[in-house]
Protein backbone atom coordinates (compact mmCIF):
# COMPACT_ATOMS: atom_id res chain seq x y z
CA UNK A 1 0.00 0.00 0.00
CA UNK A 2 1.31 3.39 -0.54
CA UNK A 3 2.33 5.48 1.56
CA UNK A 4 0.28 8.54 1.50
CA UNK A 5 -3.25 6.01 1.33
CA UNK A 6 -1.36 4.31 4.60
CA UNK A 7 -1.39 7.92 5.99
CA UNK A 8 -5.08 8.89 5.01
CA UNK A 9 -6.44 5.11 6.72
CA UNK A 10 -3.91 5.58 9.81
CA UNK A 11 -5.42 8.94 10.12
CA UNK A 12 -9.08 8.04 9.86
CA UNK A 13 -8.58 5.75 12.85
CA UNK A 14 -6.89 8.34 14.81
CA UNK A 15 -10.13 10.78 14.01
CA UNK A 16 -12.23 7.52 15.37
CA UNK A 17 -10.12 7.34 18.61
CA UNK A 18 -10.05 11.07 18.95
CA UNK A 19 -6.15 10.77 19.25
CA UNK A 20 -5.06 14.42 18.59
CA UNK A 21 -1.23 14.30 19.22
CA UNK A 22 -0.92 11.39 16.30
CA UNK A 23 -3.90 13.02 14.44
CA UNK A 24 -1.91 16.21 14.42
CA UNK A 25 1.61 14.35 13.40
CA UNK A 26 0.10 12.54 10.63
CA UNK A 27 -1.14 14.96 9.21
CA UNK A 28 2.40 16.57 9.42
CA UNK A 29 4.21 13.91 7.73
CA UNK A 30 0.95 13.65 4.75
CA UNK A 31 1.52 17.47 4.32
CA UNK A 32 5.15 16.93 3.49
CA UNK A 33 4.67 14.05 1.01
CA UNK A 34 2.16 15.99 -0.62
CA UNK A 35 4.26 19.24 -0.78
CA UNK A 36 6.74 17.26 -2.05
CA UNK A 37 4.61 15.08 -4.73
CA UNK A 38 3.76 18.94 -5.72
CA UNK A 39 7.24 20.57 -6.23
CA UNK A 40 8.28 17.15 -8.30
CA UNK A 41 5.21 17.21 -10.68
CA UNK A 42 5.14 12.88 -10.45
CA UNK A 43 4.14 10.46 -7.99
CA UNK A 44 6.59 9.82 -5.31
CA UNK A 45 8.50 6.71 -5.29
CA UNK A 46 9.64 4.70 -2.10
CA UNK A 47 13.24 6.34 -2.14
CA UNK A 48 11.51 9.47 -2.19
CA UNK A 49 8.94 8.91 0.69
CA UNK A 50 12.11 8.18 2.57
CA UNK A 51 13.80 10.73 1.67
CA UNK A 52 10.99 13.29 2.96
CA UNK A 53 10.16 11.58 6.11
CA UNK A 54 14.21 10.88 7.09
CA UNK A 55 14.37 15.34 6.53
CA UNK A 56 11.36 15.11 9.17
CA UNK A 57 12.97 12.82 11.75
CA UNK A 58 16.30 15.24 11.75
CA UNK A 59 13.69 18.15 12.14
CA UNK A 60 12.09 16.47 14.90
CA UNK A 61 15.26 15.46 16.53
CA UNK A 62 16.91 18.80 16.24
CA UNK A 63 14.01 20.52 17.32
CA UNK A 64 13.94 18.07 20.56
CA UNK A 65 17.74 18.98 21.52
CA UNK A 66 17.07 22.76 21.09
CA UNK A 67 13.67 22.67 23.23
CA UNK A 68 15.68 20.41 25.91
CA UNK A 69 18.87 23.54 25.78
CA UNK A 70 16.15 25.73 26.47
CA UNK A 71 14.21 24.21 29.22
CA UNK A 72 11.15 23.19 27.88
CA UNK A 73 11.08 19.21 28.39
CA UNK A 74 7.43 19.09 27.36
CA UNK A 75 7.49 20.53 23.95
CA UNK A 76 11.01 18.32 23.39
CA UNK A 77 8.54 15.34 24.87
CA UNK A 78 5.84 16.29 22.02
CA UNK A 79 8.57 16.14 18.97
CA UNK A 80 10.20 13.02 20.59
CA UNK A 81 6.77 11.57 20.52
CA UNK A 82 6.87 12.96 16.43
CA UNK A 83 9.85 11.20 16.00
CA UNK A 84 8.62 7.76 17.08
CA UNK A 85 6.09 7.81 15.31
CA UNK A 86 7.58 9.02 11.97
CA UNK A 87 9.95 6.21 12.42
CA UNK A 88 6.90 3.38 12.57
CA UNK A 89 6.97 4.41 8.65
CA UNK A 90 10.71 3.67 7.83
CA UNK A 91 12.12 0.83 6.91
CA UNK A 92 14.26 -1.00 9.40
CA UNK A 93 17.17 0.97 10.66
CA UNK A 94 20.71 -0.75 10.21
CA UNK A 95 22.13 -2.83 13.07
CA UNK A 96 25.49 -1.29 14.32
CA UNK A 97 27.28 -4.37 13.40
CA UNK A 98 25.57 -4.12 9.61
CA UNK A 99 26.99 -0.19 9.84
CA UNK A 100 30.49 -1.29 11.07
CA UNK A 101 30.33 -3.74 8.51
CA UNK A 102 29.62 -1.76 5.73
CA UNK A 103 32.24 1.26 6.66
CA UNK A 104 35.04 -1.85 6.77
CA UNK A 105 34.17 -2.82 3.62
CA UNK A 106 33.83 0.75 2.22
CA UNK A 107 37.56 2.13 3.22
CA UNK A 108 38.74 -1.41 2.21
CA UNK A 109 37.24 -0.98 -1.32
CA UNK A 110 38.43 3.05 -1.33
CA UNK A 111 41.82 2.68 -0.40
CA UNK A 112 41.09 5.72 1.97
CA UNK A 113 43.26 6.12 4.47
CA UNK A 114 42.76 9.94 4.87
CA UNK A 115 39.86 11.87 6.37
CA UNK A 116 40.01 13.95 3.04
CA UNK A 117 38.62 10.91 1.61
CA UNK A 118 35.85 10.70 3.84
CA UNK A 119 33.47 11.42 1.10
CA UNK A 120 34.01 8.73 -1.11
CA UNK A 121 33.82 5.94 2.06
CA UNK A 122 30.36 7.58 2.73
CA UNK A 123 29.12 7.19 -0.54
CA UNK A 124 30.67 3.76 -0.44
CA UNK A 125 28.95 3.03 2.86
CA UNK A 126 25.25 4.32 2.17
CA UNK A 127 25.53 2.31 -1.12
CA UNK A 128 25.99 -0.85 0.50
CA UNK A 129 23.53 -0.12 3.38
CA UNK A 130 20.82 0.89 0.58
CA UNK A 131 17.32 0.35 2.27
CA UNK A 132 18.12 0.22 5.63
CA UNK A 133 18.02 3.35 7.93
CA UNK A 134 20.98 4.57 8.41
CA UNK A 135 21.63 8.24 10.79
CA UNK A 136 24.53 9.97 8.60
CA UNK A 137 26.00 11.85 11.56
CA UNK A 138 26.62 8.76 13.24
CA UNK A 139 27.92 7.09 10.47
CA UNK A 140 30.41 10.03 9.38
CA UNK A 141 31.50 10.21 13.06
CA UNK A 142 32.81 6.27 12.85
CA UNK A 143 34.05 7.06 9.29
CA UNK A 144 35.96 10.12 10.63
CA UNK A 145 37.28 8.40 14.01
CA UNK A 146 38.75 5.59 11.60
CA UNK A 147 40.14 7.65 9.34
CA UNK A 148 41.98 9.89 11.49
Amino acid sequence: MPLLDQLQKDMVTAMKAKEEARLSALRMMKAALMKEKVDSMKELDEAAEMKVLNSLIKQRRDSADMFRKGGRAEQADKEETELRLIETYMPAGASEEEVEAAIAAAITETGANSPKQMGQVMTAAKAKLAGKRVDGKVMSDKIRARLS
